[in-house]
């Protein structure tokens, strides 16, 4: 019985150390004194002492493990790591890692997330958005923009130009604004509620573009030549990375430059010369300077020992001959300034490549780096502004329109889709507003840009479907009143650019993510690559026994959270959110445990499993989407008035991290541990569902009323109401019918008659001559009467208007 006693003792001690992640040094240590224990009751004997020696001894002799265990072990580990391009391990080595780290080691620190400070905007910044922002949202007219004249009149690109709108990012000592990134993602998601052409306009220059690269890697000499310029608008610029031959894998661009001789501006100089053939490129159809990326070659090694260089960046002005510049794409009916652009032979000298010519062959470093920041910005920002304007917009709109005798915002049919968009208009919110906080902390936060980009475009397309379902023939009939239907159209737009979207979710997010996040993989990589042997075992060893020990952890974590329900995780709230709180520690645990055992067992097969990737990556990406979202409900005050929403958006993030689990478990290649993992993770089945529908009913209503939740959803969107904002009517429209609704259901009492509710003008004045109202009552049924009729008419037209030939 003692012996028994004994052994549940050292089992539950295994287990409370692994738990708590201790080192091998503490765990050896507390053995021992139970060991001791054990022979003072005489429980064990030598035989136990002797294979507790043959264990331990090994494990914590330095130099007997590195020979004996390490060494084969990192031979082994050199055999099976899988091959990575310079362009893959540039692309790893870009940017930094944040709270995803936190979160793909299994015990995230949600006391450090809310620590972290909440973005607020510079008087300057408000200023911007008040003035300049609101002004440029009034000057815009999205039907005249998008069809008539398909770009942004005159009046727009110089008020543009002279407000620096261009030169967000560009510092102050060159006059820019030198706004934060915060400030960038609060003015692009204004701009979109008002068009998005005006937004994508404005977003690219101040993304991945000729701006961010010279502030980060231009010469002086560059800088004070071209940033004075672009932020007056003196020079447009545009990046040219994609060509017909490499797309998402821009690696591989077959464009090129061949260092020579020649002539330029009248003077003999070292230069190169280009060939390219690029498309899809925003704003190259009126550039007058180009960004261009391409591969270097030197083949009579005049810079160089090395023949191929690798990707450069080069700025080059377009007006230089044989450059082919001016020609549009047109991408879906949304027709910002996108272009193809070839140059064939273009002699340049090498100090047009920006950093000069010792940055020859850093092009795709530098342009990784700055990915990293930008692709957190302007298509996160862009989506969330939309759908937070749609959100309100279709909020009016099913509380304004009747069928059936009712607002159509009463049927449980229409709730479904309502709540979704507004649970994803607060969520969408809350991923910009940290993810840009990240990047004004210093952050260059890669594995995040790429999570925000692929979800937040995601989101933004499945939340304009659910506008476009609840608006019916008005969303499809398309006209200056239409407010959804070129929002529909261009939702693949964002989904495509910057990394297309399948792309992002089955290499990207998990591949960066795996190797960034976890605490010792890129050690272990470092050290099999490191030429030097004895540093590499020493760094290999270290990395190998705390890789061990944190993939035990996580087992036990798994486990214990399984067998409690993970009812025992701390909280730093003991509120409404404290059960988030524990599952999305489980479900952190789980994904720690997950990716080790997907590692080992796979090894470089798991980098061809793009499916089990892109699962592990869903699983990451719901925790940070659900992090944000917490903190955004702790930094606005935990307002028990939004938890409907955040209870929505929560709910659904943890129902796809079960459903991302329960399929890569049962695809996973190996059918036995495959059982395994279940059996830790699910040993009861899935239980967790989405979202309520009385869940989903509470956040429909709040969409469908003037309150401070609606306002806090809404909140920084062109809202203003001077008679021509289409969304500043619909606000006013909804206070009115609301309002309104009092005297209809007077007149209908007083009158012993439900009338319909239409033609409330005539009823008005019905009720007046009858003397059962006051005039200022006859007034507002006869407002909310032309709001009304205005909310639910469509547009029609001449055929002949029709017709693109005139």
């Amino acid at each position: 019985m003692d012996i028994i006693i004994w052994l549940l003792i050292a089992i539950s001690l295994t287990w409370f150390m692994s738990y708590k992640r201790a080192s091998l040094s503490s765990y050896t240590l507390s053995f021992i004194t139970l060991m001791i224990l054990g022979s003072l009751f005489n429980i064990i004997g030598i035989v136990s002492w002797l294979l507790f020696a043959v264990i331990a001894l090994p494990l914590n002799i330095d130099s007997i493990r590195q020979q004996f265990i390490s060494m084969p072990l990192l031979a082994i580990f050199k055999k099976i790591m899988p091959t990575m391009s310079t362009t893959e391990q540039e692309a790893i080595d870009a940017g930094t890692t944040w709270f995803d780290a936190d979160l793909f080691r299994g015990d995230p620190d949600w006391h450090k997330l809310h620590n972290y400070p909440r973005p607020r905007l510079s008087s300057q910044e408000q200023a911007f958005l008040d003035g300049p922002v609101e002004e440029v949202c009034a000057m815009v007219d999205d039907w005249h923009i998008t069809h008539e004249i398909a770009d942004l009149p005159p009046e727009i690109w110089t008020f543009l130009k002279e407000n620096k709108f261009f030169a967000m990012i560009i510092k102050k000592q060159y006059g820019g604004l030198e706004f934060s990134a915060y400030a960038q993602s609060r003015v692009l998601q204004k701009l979109t509620g008002a068009s998005s052409v005006l937004a994508s306009t404005v977003g690219v220059p101040n993304s991945l573009g000729p701006g961010e690269l010279l502030q980060e890697y231009g010469t002086k000499e560059q800088q004070e030549h071209y940033l004075p310029r672009l932020a007056t608008g003196e020079e447009i610029p545009c990046f040219a990375l994609t060509s017909p031959e490499a797309g998402s894998d821009a690696g591989s661009i077959p464009d090129y430059g061949i260092i020579c001789h020649g002539e330029f501006e009248g003077k003999e100089v070292l230069g190169m010369k280009l060939t390219w053939d690029k498309r899809y490129i925003t704003l190259a159809p009126i550039a007058t300077v180009l960004g261009l990326a391409f591969k270097l070659q030197d083949p009579d090694k005049l810079l160089s020992d090395k023949e191929d260089l690798g990707i450069t960046c080069a700025l080059i002005p377009t007006n230089l001959p044989n450059i082919t510049i001016g020609r549009r794409h047109f991408p879906l009916n949304v027709p910002f300034q996108n272009g193809p652009t070839q140059g064939d032979e273009v002699f340049v000298p090498l100090d047009f490549i920006i950093g000069g010519a010792e940055m020859a062959g850093q092009g795709w470093r530098m342009l990784v780096e700055c990915l990293s920041v930008g692709r957190a910005i302007t298509l996160p920002s862009n989506s969330a502004g939309g759908i937070k304007t749609t959100a309100l917009a279709t909020g009016a709109y099913s509380r304004i329109r009747r069928q059936f005798k009712l607002p159509i915002g009463k049927m449980e049919g229409i709730e479904e889709p309502l709540a979704r968009i507004g649970a994803n208009a607060y969520l969408m919110d809350a991923v910009t507003t940290m993810s840009t906080g990240a990047i004004d902390l210093g952050e260059k936060p890669s594995v995040i840009s790429a999570i925000s980009k692929y979800h937040l475009t995601e989101k933004m397309r499945s939340s304009i479907i659910d506008a476009m379902d609840i608006h019916g023939g008005k969303g499809i009939c398309m006209g200056p009143n239409n407010y959804l239907a070129r929002g529909y159209q261009g939702a693949p737009i964002a989904v495509t650019v910057e990394g297309a979207n399948i792309l992002t979710r089955s290499m990207i997010i998990y591949g960066q993510g795996a190797i960034r996040c976890h605490p010792y993989v890129l050690a272990e990589l470092a050290a099999a690559n490191n030429p030097d042997n004895e540093k590499a075992l020493h760094d290999f060893d270290h990395a190998l026994f705390g890789h061990i020990g944190f993939s035990i952890s996580n087992i036990s974590r798994s486990l214990w959270c399984s067998i409690t329900g993970s009812r025992f995780i701390s909280s730093p709230y003991n509120d409404e959110t404290h059960r988030y709180y524990q599952l999305l520690s489980r479900f952190s645990a789980n994904l720690a445990m997950m990716s080790d055992i997907a590692m080992i067992t796979l090894g470089a097969d798991l980098k061809r499993k793009e499916r089990i990737s892109a699962r592990l990556g869903d699983v990451l990406s719901n925790l940070y989407l659900a992090s944000a979202t917490l903190k955004r409900y702790d930094d606005e005050g935990r307002k028990i008035d939004d938890f409907p929403v955040v209870q929505f958006a929560l709910e659904d993030c943890l129902y796809n991290m079960q459903h991302a689990i329960d399929e890569l478990i049962y695809n996973f290649p190996n059918k036995t541990i495959a059982t395994v993992l279940r059996a830790i993770i699910f040993p009861l089945g899935t239980w967790l569902s989405k979202p309520s529908d009385e869940t989903a009913h509470k956040v429909a209503r709040l969409l469908q009323k003037p309150c401070p939740t609606r306002t806090r959803l809404g909140q920084g969107q062109y809202l203003t109401r001077d008679g021509k904002n289409i969304f500043g009517r619909l606000e006013q429209t909804l206070e009115d019918i609301i309002n309104c609704e009092p005297v209809y259901d007077k007149v209908c009492k007083l009158l012993g008659k439900k009338f319909p509710f239409y033609q409330l003008d005539l009823l008005a004045e019905k009720a007046l001559a009858e003397k059962i109202i006051s005039s200022a009552e006859a007034e507002l049924l006869i407002t909310a009467e032309k709001g009304r009729k205005w909310v639910i008419s469509v547009d029609d037209f001449d055929s002949t208007s029709l017709s693109a030939v005139s």
